[in-house]
């Protein structure tokens, strides 16, 4: 299914002006919170649902009401469209309501609140993401997506958030907005340039308990391999543990990070235990923009991500903020992943 480069950048603002209202709705939650004291704002951080794909708390929700509100109000019913989301589970939905999903021209993959931890302690932003593919049915995979959009839904003490969006092949388009003054500037981020890890920061995501020893071995081997273990070198690489992929995707594109490595799947298969607590389709559905910024995006084990636009599939990834340290990375990662997955 063809859609013309007007038709992309159409889709494009529209993801936009979507997540710009779910960041409005946040804010306004949150404000609504605080007025009505510490059990209300504590009350944002419970556990509202468990479902297949994750826990929600209720912070989730408000996100959720705004996202279904807004497709029926906004979303154009010539463009038939799949709304695929965590909580959304148990039967599809689609605008215009009703549709049956094999007359729609669209999938759209969300995340509402990726970083739901950090953001309801109000400790750092979280990040709304979306990505729009052609209507291929179960066929449809990460690979698909032609527009994706990532917004940041700040904490509290914020003045500035930021906002990425990009058509395949378009290059990517970044805004900043003042929350006080509503106003909206185009500045360009721009990933490490460095072909080393030396003073830069670099993550093998180990967010929970499980499986942390496994990961925690294979980043010692990692960087033994590459010359940066013993010796004081270990100290030259630095490692951040920030519980959100849209933010390490953030901190990639703009040049925070060199590399983050979400191994988590493959762990858990090599342990025996199962693939919860993992990255999903929907925490990857705007690779897209680091990719359109000069990144690179890949499988741990070697190509490009293959999964398909749902909310329960794990996903392991690997992102570098240049070809340069993919190719430098990618045949040692491979070689000792093939070793401890035997």
């Amino acid at each position: 299914m063809e859609f013309t480069q007007a038709e992309l950048a159409r889709a494009r603002r529209l993801l936009c002006a979507l997540q710009d209202h779910i960041q409005t709705a946040m804010i306004a939650a949150r404000r609504r919170a605080e007025r009505a004291g510490v059990r209300a704002k504590e009350g944002l951080a419970s556990v509202a649902a468990v479902t297949a794909a994750d826990t929600i708390y209720a912070i989730d929700r408000v996100s959720e009401a705004a996202i279904l509100a807004w497709f029926a109000e906004h979303w154009p019913k010539s463009w038939p469209v799949e709304l695929v989301m965590e909580g959304l589970e148990d039967a599809a939905v689609t605008f215009p309501a009703g549709t049956p999903v094999a007359a729609t021209r669209w999938k759209c993959i969300l995340d509402p609140i990726d970083g739901t931890r950090g953001i309801m302690y109000d400790k750092r932003s979280a990040w709304s993401l979306a990505g729009l593919a052609p209507q291929r049915g179960a066929r449809t995979g990460l690979r698909d997506i032609v527009v994706a959009a990532m917004t940041e839904l700040p904490t509290s003490k914020q003045a500035l958030v930021d906002q990425f969006s990009a058509v395949r092949g378009g290059g990517l388009i970044s805004t900043r907005r003042d929350l006080g003054t509503g106003k909206v500037r185009r500045w360009t981020p721009r990933p490490s340039q460095a072909r080393d890890f030396d003073h830069g920061f670099a993550s093998i995501v180990k967010f929970f308990p499980e499986g942390k020893v496994w990961l925690a071995d294979l980043e010692e081997a990692l960087w033994r391999e590459l010359g940066l273990w013993g010796r004081g070198g270990g100290q030259r690489v630095f490692e951040e543990q920030y519980i959100s992929t849209g933010g390490q995707l953030n901190e990639l594109l703009c040049g925070h990070d060199r590399m983050v490595l979400d191994l988590r799947p493959l762990a858990f298969v090599s342990l025996g235990l199962g693939t919860a607590l993992c990255a999903h389709p929907y925490d990857l559905c705007t690779e897209l923009l680091l990719t359109e910024a000069g990144g690179v995006v890949v499988d741990p084990l070697g190509g490009a991500i293959k999964a398909p636009l749902d909310t329960t599939t794990s996903v392991a990834w690997a992102g570098y903020a240049n070809p340069a340290l993919a190719r430098r990375v990618g045949p040692v990662l491979r070689r000792l992943l093939r070793e401890r997955l035997r």
